[in-house]
């Protein structure tokens, strides 16, 4: 039985003049707890909310101690960040407003002390939940116990709540991707998530990992798994909560706020396309003519932000979801996707490049097997038995297996395409003012993937790498070097094939032969001519 959002949707087609106040208005006054503060979403999305939303009254995170920092330490560390640029130097005292609570959302409780609880149950008027592990190769054990058991926990404290208008739960895309068309809608999992939580937390994690691929059925990996469970649990569990869902698919650098190109960790295609930048990355299992489904990381905080409003200005007693996708409305096919970056990465190139960054995709398992060998394994091979001999650290062969660990995660995206409805999306933004869907723009149609992506591989060069612009003209002094480098190579190794070829066919060799000599006799000609 799914679950019908007719219902929540219903009220999307009235006026917005049925609205109270602007998005940002809504916001004024209000306490704000928010979970995966710390995360590349998490930050995108404090950030916003304090730029956007000035009227916020004080905004409480969820922090876990780490590494011997406590969460007051790691929040400064957070806010020092190049993203919170805009912030320190045009209201610098809206950071005050950020307060950090120590917490942990694997433990009972999420490891709140009972005065922070307090405080929370008696002022919050919404919560973002977006921490979680979004490591595709995750032991279900610990999946399980973040993804969902920590959903369930600040479930139960937004219950105890008494002011809460809106709790946002971000899950993902690909929750269901063991269906071609995924709807706004909650689909039922094979087995149910109170089953698996009661046999994760019974059992071995030997056994369990033993366990995991039959437990995770047709889905790719223990990520998508567990977000399904908790949307599962969610909708059976939530009670009278106020309850967002939102579904974005692969989450990529800024698109406009606050910094064009904006990313901050090597999770899904940026890993492979910073390494594909270094030269070090060739080819990759990927359908070049399937739908990439990419979003903006700004975009998908925006839909966030506008949802809250959304269902605290109407509230509904059902589960309100939002398939946060590109797809449908503008849709980039892999190959095009591949280009630009490869693109962009000769445009704007790193320093210490290894190699003339070039490559393809390519569906056909045999093809790239070869391709990998040939193009990844044993340069690797070479140069780090050079580098041994000769006394240094060799580090390519591993660099090669943890890319390739990524690349293997990601195939399943890249070989498979999805039809994401998102009706609901499309009218939220309907009901937004005119100076609200410029504020908060999560309208995907305005993507102009070229300027994107360029932004995009800038962002990978200024963030991921850490290189200043000035830079750049040194980098391209030593892309150009290694792209005449690369030709030389690319002719040597194909007359190398020819000479072999001829060398052990008699028909090659003659072809060869009369080709040399009317070569020559043109040349001779060519005086008289």
């Amino acid at each position: 039985m799914l679950t019908d959002t007719s219902a929540s949707m219903a009220a999307l087609n009235n006026s917005s003049a049925s609205y109270s106040s602007s998005v940002s208005d809504f916001y004024n006054g209000k306490t704000l707890f928010i979970t995966g503060c710390t995360g590349f979403m998490g930050k995108v999305l404090l950030e916003k909310l304090l730029r956007s939303c000035p009227g916020v009254a004080k905004i409480y995170l969820l922090i876990r101690p780490k590494k011997g920092q406590e969460a007051q330490e790691r929040l400064q560390q957070l806010i020092c960040s190049p993203l919170f640029d805009t912030i320190r130097k045009e209201r610098p005292l809206d950071l005050h407003k950020l307060l950090p609570i120590d917490g942990d959302i694997t433990q009972p409780e999420l490891s709140i002390s009972p005065n922070d609880r307090a405080v929370l149950e008696r002022s919050v008027n919404i919560v973002f939940h977006s921490a979680a592990t979004v490591k595709f190769d995750e032991k279900l054990k610990l999946s399980v116990t973040i993804n969902v058991l920590g959903t369930q926990r600040l479930v139960e404290l937004c219950k105890r709540m008494d002011h809460l208008e809106a709790l946002i739960h971000v899950s993902t895309a690909y929750c269901n991707c063991d269906r071609y068309e995924v709807k706004e809608t909650i689909y039922p999992p094979p087995i149910g998530p109170d089953q698996v939580v009661s046999l994760v937390e019974a059992l071995d994690e030997d056994l369990v990992d033993s366990l995991t691929p039959k437990l995770i059925g047709n889905r790719p990996n223990t990520y998508t798994f567990t977000k399904a469970l908790a949307e599962c649990w969610l909708k059976d569990n939530k009670g009278t909560l106020p309850v967002v869902i939102i579904r974005p698919s692969i989450v990529l650098s800024s698109i406009n706020e606050p910094v064009k190109g904006w990313v901050d960790n090597w999770n899904g295609p940026t890993g492979i396309i910073a390494a594909a930048g270094k030269g070090l990355f060739r080819t990759m299992l990927c359908d070049p003519d399937k739908i990439a489904d990419i979003v903006p990381v700004d975009m998908v905080i925006n839909l966030m932000i506008v949802s809250a409003w959304r269902i605290g200005s109407s509230p509904t007693k059902e589960i309100s979801i939002y398939n946060c996708c590109s797809g449908m409305r503008k849709p980039i096919k892999w190959k095009d996707f591949v280009y630009y970056c490869f693109k962009y990465s000769r445009k704007h190139p790193v320093m210490d490049v290894s190699f003339y960054p070039s490559g393809s995709v390519t569906s056909r398992r045999y093809v790239h097997a070869i391709r990998t060998f040939l193009w990844h394994w044993l340069p690797a091979y070479i140069i780090d038995t050079v580098v041994q001999i000769s006394g240094g650290k060799p580090v390519l062969l591993r660099i090669q297996d943890k890319l390739h660990k990524a690349a293997d995660c990601l195939a399943y995206f890249t070989t498979k395409e999805w039809r994401f409805d998102d009706e609901n999306v499309r009218q939220l933004a309907m009901v937004l003012s005119e100076s609200d869907r410029e504020e908060f723009c999560f309208d995907v149609a305005k993507i102009d993937w070229n300027n994107y992506l360029e932004n995009y591989v800038l962002g990978i060069r200024r963030f991921i790498f850490k290189e200043d612009a000035s830079t750049l003209p040194m980098a391209r002094k030593q892309i150009s070097k290694l792209f005449w480098t690369y030709k030389i190579i690319q002719v040597l190794s194909i007359m190398c094939m020819w000479h072999f070829l001829t060398l052990r066919y008699a028909p090659l060799r003659r072809l060869w032969s009369n080709a040399l000599r009317l070569l020559v006799h043109l040349a001779r000609m060519l005086p008289f001519i």
